[in-house]
């Protein structure tokens, strides 16, 4: 990757996105060790991309045994009605605000912007009434509904979490 400035360094030096890289391939190995999906999907990337925020909001991943200790910690972040997409707004407002995102910080709103601009079609689990009867999911009675994709990205990647 070529990077388009070096920041007004004047040493000629290149900087790297390596927390957003680094957290780029904590959440990969996540979900392909959980085998939960093809990682040629749409759905894929979606979960990718918002174990990635997750990873690299959360004041980064570390390259050491403390990884693995910061899954409950991610765990959390993304369990349901944790108040996930609020944090990541508030989280990446603040690394814009202070400059201090670096050259990671384009690449992580890049991942926010498609997964809160781009929407899949995905069962609509909110069309079951409790204790009513599901739809016969092989005659593809399922009701569908478009979602954005960081609604299916996160449950996806606390179930490859909690699946680690």
């Amino acid at each position: 990757m070529r990077p388009e400035s070096t920041n007004g360094t004047g040493d000629g030096e290149l900087l790297v996105p390596m927390a957003w890289m680094y957290a780029e391939y904590i959440a990969d190995e996540l979900l392909r060790t959980g085998q939960l999906m093809p990682p040629t999907t749409i759905e894929y990337r979606a979960g990718r991309d918002a174990l990635a925020l997750t990873v690299f909001l959360s004041d980064g991943a570390t390259g050491d045994v403390r990884t693995v200790a910061r899954l409950d910690e991610w765990l959390s972040l993304t369990a349901y009605d944790s108040g996930w997409r609020e944090w990541v707004c508030g989280r990446l407002d603040r690394l814009a605000a202070t400059a201090s995102g670096g050259p990671d910080l384009p690449l992580a709103a890049a991942a926010w912007h498609w997964l809160e601009g781009t929407e899949l079609l995905a069962a609509d689990l909110d069309a079951v009434e409790p204790g009513g009867a599901a739809p016969d999911t092989a005659e593809g009675d399922w009701p569908q509904v478009w979602t954005p994709a960081w609604q299916l990205g996160l449950p996806l990647g606390h179930l490859a979490i909690h699946l680690f």
